[in-house]
């Protein structure tokens, strides 16, 4: 098996690149500059990741304003609809965080719709 960052086997590497999600993929895709199987799993992790917490965190913040000025039982409400949101991106985060860890260390390059083939584009 071919030898990766931090001297880890490529499979070992390509899933570290998920562990931490986005945060695993910048390191990795910033120490590794020869693998190009680590690379993309890095790119995947970050471009797949990265945008989900984005949108958590902007919508925590909208919750946050609401419940600052919330006024009335609409602004319950509403709360409700973002907080289900926010529950269900990280059940699907969850879900796909172990599922690529685990096709990563199978040494399967499975793509994520829309940000796999961007991250395979970018370590060509």
């Amino acid at each position: 098996m071919e030898k990766a960052t931090f001297g880890l086997d490529e499979n070992v590497a390509s899933a570290a690149c998920y562990v931490l999600t986005w945060l695993t993929g910048i390191i990795f895709f910033l120490v590794e500059k020869d693998n190009k199987t680590v690379r993309f799993h890095a790119m995947q992790s970050i471009l797949t990741f990265l945008p989900l917490m984005i949108i958590i965190w902007i919508i925590s913040a909208i919750i946050g304003v609401m419940m600052i000025g919330a006024a009335g039982m609409g602004a319950v409400g509403i709360w409700g609809i973002f907080s289900l949101i926010i529950m269900l991106i990280w059940i699907v985060m969850l879900l796909l965080w172990l599922f690529l860890m685990w096709k990563a260390y199978s040494g399967e390059k499975f793509l994520v719709p829309i940000v796999g083939p961007i991250a395979e584009a970018q370590v060509k």
